[in-house]
């Protein structure tokens, strides 16, 4: 018979119903289903007793869809488990870790912290940020990049037509923007890249994620694993407070109109000004070759990092909360045990060691203790004040078995979209430049600190200093005695998704890829976060099995590893569901960052190619999405082809024949020489009829797929033209001194004025 220590209570399982469970589990906040309770009875049946709270709070956390991966574990290694071709991929744990050269490496990850942004969105930001720098920190890892892409709602929505306890989306997006600025500007990690959208499947549940890219020499990479028996458990970073308190089973539900008030405690809080000390003693900790695994706290607090860490390397563990270092007076033993409270990592140190780090973490003035040490296993045993508070096997805990849900697949959109025959071509082509998709995202990347380290080499907004615009990826120097860079781009497409999401992966993966060899960066891998609805609907997991299959096609296609990723469900609410929305974060590999290319306009008289096969299809287009039209194929998607077409590119660009390049994505070619035209502060004249699409419209607003606008030196354009050998490809037009001249057939049908346009597409976000 155990004697449980002072403040630890026992919760009648064994001779409880079900249903009374289920009570328990609801009134708790632990999540669990009808079969988790089920196999609850029967371990504890087993053990011949009932359990307490420190071990139920823990198995909600590390049970929960957050940490568990329980329904996509099964879809994601059947996608990605080939993808991580050795030696290129030197890690996988909680950032994938990629060759960079002879001696050095980068790690990459992207997360999510979208119902927390619902709730809380500056804060709910700001500790995303934080997270996904402690996951690229816990390989080993400086950060030197960060990534943000969001989804919110309409801007305009008027306050009467949100669902009650919704915030407005003007409202979360301001919040957020502004927690990603303060917490990234703080810690002095620059913001190289993302994207901003908005559609109305996202005023429910807004869509943060964040990435993030770090590099490290590869003598310096470590595991998230324990080592050896007796190795001491260290606790280093910021106070536990009661801030974050099942957050993992808040982000595994879907949100109500009371999660404002039922879950703020969720919550993190973010402290970037002891963020930055602890990157700091953390990798002089590294090089000092004194921690030999660990693991960032995040969700799950230090049930999950701590249980986690030592099941991977095959051990146990034993802690004593009571040593933990608290914020705040009187927290219960389990609200110590599963406190996501931030900018915490727990280390692996053998006990000679435990003395150097901690006078490394004293200069740096930041806090560690000894918890505990790794164990035989296969038990963990967690104290308090030396007495029993839990006591389980550690693979029950942490490894529960994958669920098994049933799937339905949906049927692709395959109706043609109208040949937007006789649309008045000016409008057509101002209207796609100046839909809020589409606008200068100036006003929220000048908020951003990009330069910070002084690693960006191409920046994301290129062109002139008095007309800048969005350019395809940014381009890292990661070495200051080395000319190798790393370029970093998002991708996603949602709205192609959800007409066919097998297809509309793939085509995910191809703009990535466009991306990279616009900048003159050979794709090298991506890391995913799979953003969906309530996996319990086996529409929404059948639309996740076809967007991870078309995943996995478009990168065994194009060459990208898949090192590490996220999955994020139960996005949605109050009867509204997001569609399939997976983002990417990719990285390519230059080998001289003195041939990156950027996508504007350089001087009047140059040639402008298309490259690329152009398509006729709508489906899930800019266009569309602003006729409001459903239902519509997307264009085939072919990266076999898009990786022809930017190894030609690359070749081109290597021998000094291309001066802009643009991949042709949201808004078809309208957009794409807007841009162009704009950072360059020129114009262009083209003729549309050579895209070799039906009309002027849909030249003009069509998307698909997999093509690039190239400028060319004039003296260059032959010598251009014989390196694409057989791809397709069209001489569209040229460079001119200022304003657009849109042709068709040798004829003019419509000119645009540049210079008042810009100034309206450069004003339109009015954020933050």
């Amino acid at each position: 018979m155990v004697t449980w220590a002072d403040g630890v209570s026992t919760v009648a399982v064994r001779a409880a119903t079900l249903s009374g469970l289920g009570k328990v589990s609801a009134e708790r906040g632990l999540g669990f289903d009808r079969p988790e309770l089920a196999r609850l009875k029967r371990y504890f049946a087993r053990e011949g007793r009932d359990p307490t709270d420190v071990e139920l709070a823990g198995l909600a956390q590390s049970w929960s869809e957050h940490c568990s991966y329980k329904s996509s574990r099964p879809f994601l290694r059947r996608a990605f488990g080939g993808l991580r071709p050795r030696p290129r991929v030197l890690g996988t744990g909680d950032a994938g870790v990629m060759r960079f050269e002879p001696g050095f490496a980068y790690a990459l990850r992207i997360e999510s912290h979208n119902h927390p942004s619902a709730v809380e969105p500056y804060g709910g930001a700001a500790t995303g940020i934080g997270g996904i720098l402690r996951d690229v920190l816990a390989v080993g890892a400086k950060p030197i990049a960060l990534a943000d892409p969001l989804f919110f709602g309409p801007l305009d929505l008027p306050a009467d037509a949100l669902p009650a306890g919704v915030k407005s989306p003007r409202y979360l997006a301001e919040g957020v923007v502004a927690g990603i600025r303060d917490y990234g500007n703080r810690v002095g990690v620059p913001t190289v890249s993302g994207g901003i959208y908005f559609d109305p499947a996202y005023v429910v549940n807004p869509l943060v994620n964040v990435g993030s890219v770090g590099f490290l020499p590869t003598r310096r990479l470590r595991p998230n694993r324990a080592n050896a028996v007796g190795d001491r458990l260290l606790l280093v970073g910021g106070l536990t407070g009661r801030d974050g308190i099942g957050g993992v089973a808040f982000a595994s539900r879907e949100l109500t109109e009371r999660s404002e008030t039922e879950s703020r405690g969720a919550v993190q809080l973010g402290n970037p000004i002891m963020k930055e000390p602890l990157i700091h003693a953390c990798l002089e900790s590294f090089d000092g070759g004194w921690v030999r695994g660990l693991k960032d706290l995040g969700g799950g607090g230090i049930a999950a990092a701590a249980g986690e860490l030592a099941y991977a390397g095959g051990f146990g563990l034993r802690l004593d909360l009571s040593r933990v270092p608290l914020r705040e007076e009187g927290l219960r033993p389990w609200e110590v045990w599963i406190s996501e409270s931030q900018e915490r990592m727990v280390l692996d140190v053998r006990p000679g060691d435990v003395a150097a780090v901690a006078r490394v973490f004293r200069r740096h003035d930041v806090p560690l203790t000894d918890l505990g040490e790794v164990t035989r296993g296969p038990k963990e045993e967690i104290l308090w004040h030396g007495a029993p508070a839990a006591q389980l096997d550690l693979g029950f805990r942490v490894d529960p078995p994958p669920l098994r849900r049933p799937t339905r697949r949906r049927t692709p959109s395959a109706r043609r979209g109208p040949s937007l025959a006789g649309i008045e071509l000016g409008g057509l082509f101002e209207a796609l430049i100046l839909a809020p998709d589409s606008v200068s995202r100036e006003a929220v990347i000048r908020v951003y600190d990009h330069e910070v380290q002084g690693r960006t080499v191409v920046k994301p907004l290129n062109g002139r200093v008095t007309s800048p615009s969005h350019g395809d990826a940014a381009v890292l120097r990661p070495r200051a005695d080395s000319r190798r860079g790393l370029a970093v781009t998002v991708a996603t497409q949602p709205w192609a998704c959800r007409e066919d999401p097998a297809e509309g992966a793939v085509l995910v993966v191809e703009e990535a890829a466009r991306n990279l060899y616009a900048v003159g960066a050979r794709p090298d891998a991506f890391t995913n976060c799979l953003n969906f609805g309530n996996p319990e609907d086996p529409r929404v997991l059948g639309d996740f099995a076809a967007v991870t299959r078309g995943l996995a096609r478009g990168a065994r296609a194009l060459g990208f590893a898949v090192p590490s990723g996220n999955v994020s469900f139960y996005n949605g609410g109050l009867g509204a569901a997001i569609p399939p929305t997976p983002v990417l974060m990719a990285t390519g590999l230059l080998s001289d960052i003195a041939r990156a290319t950027t996508s504007d306009l350089k001087e009047a008289g140059d040639p402008l190619y298309l490259l690329g096969r152009s398509r006729p299809e709508l489906g899930g287009s800019l266009w569309a999405r602003r006729a409001g039209k459903h239902g519509l194929a997307v264009p085939p998607a072919d990266p076999a082809g898009v990786r022809r077409a930017g190894t030609a590119l690359l070749r081109a660009g290597s021998r000094g024949l291309v001066r802009a390049v643009h991949d042709v994505s949201d808004g078809g070619l309208a957009v794409t020489l807007a841009e162009m035209a704009f950072g360059g502060g020129l114009g262009f004249r083209v003729d549309l009829e050579r895209s070799g699409l039906g009309s002027p419209g849909l030249a003009l607003a069509a998307e698909g797929a997999s093509r690039w606008v190239v400028e060319v030196p004039k003296e260059a354009a032959a010598r251009f033209e014989r390196s694409l050998g057989t791809l397709r490809w069209a001489r569209l037009g040229e460079v001119t001194e200022r304003d657009a001249t849109l042709g068709w057939s040798e004829r003019t049908a419509a000119e645009v004025a540049l210079a008042p346009l810009y100034d309206r597409w450069r004003s339109g976000l009015a954020l933050p």
